[in-house]
């Protein structure tokens, strides 16, 4: 048991949690009658759908993928192999190469070439899951709003927010007044 727990437990914690919370958001959209209660389930199915994939994104140590001055990069260590002068900064600089030439300039043609820092790709957080997600909140909220309207519809129709009981009224043909 200690085992399991050093190995798989303890390590994905978050992961669990994000399980766990995507369980019970499901057995409330399955099991409650009232629809805002599905709602609620829904809305916590989503939400830790969200957690989770952010939490994919995540890196120990990172930084935001902004090439200004990484963290692991050299002075010299550059994508090309252009002039030293060129190197030695990390500022991205318009340079004259030339590919007969091993990137040095060339007295005829004038090529600009812009150099930029070696990065480590293990230091950059990838920003795609956040962004995507962050596009998923937005849907989910208008999602929810819609939602919430269409409930204060039916209960204004129907007296009611139970589903069973929305369901019966509809299958006799309508509401008694």
């Amino acid at each position: 048991m200690s085992e399991f727990l050093e190995q798989t437990l303890q390590p994905h914690f978050n992961f669990w949690i994000y399980v766990i919370l995507m369980m019970i958001g499901l057995w409330a959209i399955i099991a409650k009658n009232n629809l805002i209660k599905k709602l609620i389930g829904l809305s916590l199915f989503q939400t830790a759908i969200i957690l989770f994939y952010v939490s994919l994104g995540v890196k120990e140590g990172a930084t935001i993928p902004i090439i200004e001055k990484p963290p692991a990069a050299k002075q010299s260590d550059t994508y090309d192999n252009g002039p030293k002068e060129a190197r030695s900064n990390y500022a991205p600089k318009e340079i004259a190469s030339d590919n007969k030439n091993g990137g040095m300039p060339s007295e005829g043609k004038k090529a600009a070439k812009k150099v930029y820092p070696r990065v480590d790709p293990n230091m950059i957080a990838n920003p795609l899951p956040h962004v995507l997600m962050l596009t998923a909140i937005v849907v989910g909220v208008a999602t929810l709003g819609v939602a919430l309207a269409l409930v204060q519809v039916i209960f204004r129709e129907f007296g009611t927010l139970e589903e069973d009981e929305v369901l019966k009224v509809i299958k006799e043909g309508g509401k008694d007044e």
